[in-house]
């Protein structure tokens, strides 16, 4: 799920290798830290939230597939 995340994170911002995702377990639940550059914040997140919200359906749509817990978090 990690892979994922990334993949999906480095083919929307513009400097692709400033992004991180951490792995982070949480009482059973998996909990995915996406890290990117500040001026690609908003590349990540979107009007509004909204592409921040379709990464997290994509990710939990997966992790669901796999039988497990994904939380996604952005962090600066």
């Amino acid at each position: 799920m990690k892979e994922l995340l990334t993949y999906i994170a480095q083919n929307l911002v513009d400097h692709p290798e400033a992004v991180r995702v951490t792995e982070v377990d949480c009482d059973g639940e998996l909990v995915l830290e996406l890290s990117v550059a500040p001026e690609d914040m908003g590349k990540v997140i979107g009007r509004q939230g909204r592409i921040a919200k379709e990464i997290r359906a994509v990710v939990r749509a997966y992790a669901q597939r796999k039988n497990a817990r994904v939380t996604v978090d952005i962090v600066d």
